[in-house]
């Protein structure tokens, strides 16, 4: 298959290479970051568009979206296929995919969940909205890059899909964190509370599989540093996009919402920046009940 791909950093750059790899011919653009080995690279985004079956984007925001695809769907051939794989506000990826289909393109917003592992591994989970004939172009490609591509609705579901995984998973960390810091100072070694929670009622990702804890459960960020696997910014981006889709259809979200305000402390108040999402457990642990 012809593929473009626009956007190639932590995230585009691996999941590019494993579509090389997989013996697919791809055309890339970043303006910033390096070419994956095997890609070829376009002078620009509408270059990469042009000819090419399916092109697929991992953009930062929403308004860098529909300022690529302003430029890139005037260049598809009709019956191509837009698949954007980045985390935007469900407005936007709405919006690009009527764009798109109206000049007679398929299109499809594809956020994914795995981290930067995750894609070099291609073990990627990607959640997807848009038509049918759509999902069904580019599924090879999502079992190419991932292990899972569940087709949540219609355009704008894979974001809200996304969005809520990650409120989810936003507000659990905050209180596997927490939870840590008080066992910490009631005296429980934090082996012997993961050895509890990871196989009680407590148990969940954020402790099973991502401890924030050094040391103690599956090797995860704690155990480098806190160096981002998902970093806390991106976090903090996602809840803001919960809240901001929330506010939209008045849904009440206390949790999200606090949990939104804690990251942001966190990153633009503390020393998260640059960091794991799962470093709240020592920012936590070194504050007292009045966070002095």
């Amino acid at each position: 298959m012809k593929i473009g791909f626009i956007g190639l950093g932590n995230m585009g750059a691996p999941m590019a290479a494993n579509l090389v790899r997989a013996g697919h011919e791809v055309a890339g653009f970043d303006p910033a970051a390096p070419m994956p080995e095997g890609v070829s690279p376009a002078p620009d985004a509408a270059a990469v568009a042009a000819g090419a079956e399916v092109v697929i984007t991992m953009l930062p925001n929403g308004q860098i979206l529909r300022s690529v695809a302003a430029e890139i769907i005037p260049a598809m051939n009709a019956g191509a296929v837009l698949c954007d794989c980045s985390t935007v506000d469900v407005e936007s990826a709405v919006a690009v995919a009527r764009q798109a289909q109206d000049r007679g393109l398929g299109a499809l917003d594809a956020p994914v969940s795995g981290g930067i592992g995750g894609a070099a591994a291609g073990t990627l989970t990607f959640m997807v909205g848009g038509s049918d004939t759509a999902f069904a172009t580019v599924g090879p490609l999502f079992e190419i890059m991932g292990q899972k591509a569940v087709h949540c609705g219609d355009a704008g579901a894979g974001q809200a899909a996304k969005i809520c995984n990650n409120m989810i998973l936003g507000a659990t960390m905050i209180a596997t964190c927490e939870a840590f810091a008080l066992a910490d100072k009631l005296g429980l070694d934090r082996q012997k509370m993961f050895d509890v929670v990871s196989t009680s009622s407590g148990y969940s990702w954020s402790m099973n599989a991502y401890c924030p804890a050094p040391g103690v459960g599956p090797t995860s960020p704690a155990d480098n540093g806190y160096k981002p696997g998902f970093a806390a910014e991106l976090m903090l981006k996602d809840l803001r996009l919960s809240q901001q889709a929330a506010e939209g259809v008045d849904a009440a979200t206390p949790m999200g919402e606090l949990a939104t305000r804690l990251y942001a402390e966190f990153v633009e108040d503390g020393d998260g920046r640059g960091r794991d999402f799962s470093a709240m457990l020592p920012r936590l642990a070194g504050q007292g009940r009045s966070r002095s």
